[in-house]
């Protein structure tokens, strides 16, 4: 049987995005004309300046587009006007119950507030972080979590999704009646399905750009598993116009996951690709240690080429002929190879030094073409 290629569609994971208002966090712009915006949050003490501005560099190298710091107190609020001078991706203060944490916060120099209205307190409350929001220009994320719901919602709607959609569309309503229009809003759980379904009922009924994520996903392989699928569903669905992975981890792996996530659903890649085989009894060299070694050096490198790692020498070039450069190993030796044609044969102790190099080569001349066109 010959099967017709002809009446199988060509169709996207991906649906339309969904039609949101734009904003504005510090120089990034977000919504759905914008490119989807990965974040993360520091770890640090924010009051220890150096040790926060130190992180928040590593997660620039990394891709981060945004950064958001936790403000418990106001030495960590007025830490942020010298942390702000370091860096040069935007930064979000989180601010909770004390609304004079996010006045500070603005005053120093804060690209975008984070809130949940509902636990801010009194109206006139509210209003002043409005109104010191508008006066600075700044954005405001309406961030609501299910272990947070006010008392009266979760009373009548328990820690549901519709509890967190009706959270989430009262405190946006609290903001536009104040005539505030830039905002952002996340409806966070820790498990996937009533993180989705929350989105999924808030989504027709407001223009607010999404922040998505799964919070308190847990570590390593929990949390990119819930986020991979809870992310993954949303921004395949359309929704979604910024996204944190949370970790319990370096944040900097938030990061790279984040990307990972993007560049699986077509969305948007940054960097080089990474593909390597999983071994088997075939491979002779410590593949996981030089995978690991090539992922790390990657992360620095903005070209957008496939590299393969493989562990055998002898299936490797034409498993990975897609990949635009790669190496594979064998017993001592290993070869270097280029859309599944071999170079060249490399000591093994090498392999990783020349594919690096090689890979910075085509780097530079793909950036020299491109300057003389």
């Amino acid at each position: 049987m010959i099967l017709n290629l002809k009446v199988i569609p060509k169709m996207s994971i991906v649906q339309e995005r969904r039609k949101t208002r734009e904003i504005r966090i510090g120089k990034v712009k977000i919504g759905s004309n914008a490119p989807i915006s990965v974040q993360s949050m520091t770890n640090t003490k924010t009051q220890d300046v150096l040790a926060t501005v130190r992180q928040i560099k590593g997660l620039e190298k990394a891709g981060c587009d945004i950064i958001r710091v936790a403000i418990p107190d106001m030495e960590a609020a007025l830490a942020l006007e010298k942390i702000k001078q370091e860096i040069a991706i935007p930064l979000i203060a989180d601010i909770h119950f004390d609304y004079r944490l996010a006045l500070a916060s603005a005053k120093a120099g804060a690209d975008a507030l984070r809130i949940n209205p509902g636990n801010i307190g009194a109206k006139k409350k509210i209003k002043a972080v409005v109104d010191c929001a508008k006066d600075h220009g700044i954005p405001i994320r309406v961030g609501v979590n299910a272990g947070s719901l006010e008392k009266e919602i979760e009373q009548r709607l328990g820690t549901t999704a519709e509890a967190m959609a009706e959270s989430a569309l009262r405190n946006i309503r609290i903001l536009e009646d104040l005539g505030f229009q830039d905002i952002k809003v996340s409806l966070k759980a820790s498990d996937v399905s009533r993180t989705v379904r929350a989105y999924r009922l808030l989504s027709p009924l407001t223009d607010v750009p999404f922040h998505v994520g799964v919070t308190e996903a847990g570590g390593l392989f929990a949390g990119i598993t819930k986020s991979a699928i809870g992310i993954g569903m949303l921004l395949a669905e359309g929704i979604g116009d910024t996204i944190r992975v949370s970790l319990t981890r370096d944040p900097i792996e938030e990061i790279r996951t984040g990307y990972e996530i993007l560049r699986a659903l077509g969305i948007r890649n940054r960097g080089p690709e990474l593909i390597s085989c999983p071994t088997c009894g075939r491979c002779n060299i410590d593949l996981f240690k030089i995978a690991g070694q090539v992922e790390n050096a990657l992360l620095e490198r903005s070209s957008k080429i496939k590299v393969a790692i493989m562990g055998c020498a002898v299936n490797g070039p034409g498993e990975a002929k897609e990949a635009d450069i790669g190496i594979a190993g064998g017993d001592g030796k290993g070869i270097l190879f280029k859309k599944g044609k071999v170079i060249r044969k490399i000591d093994q102790d090498d392999l990783v030094d020349q594919l690096l190099n090689e890979i910075d080569k085509m780097t530079k001349n793909s950036e020299d073409n491109n300057g003389k066109e």
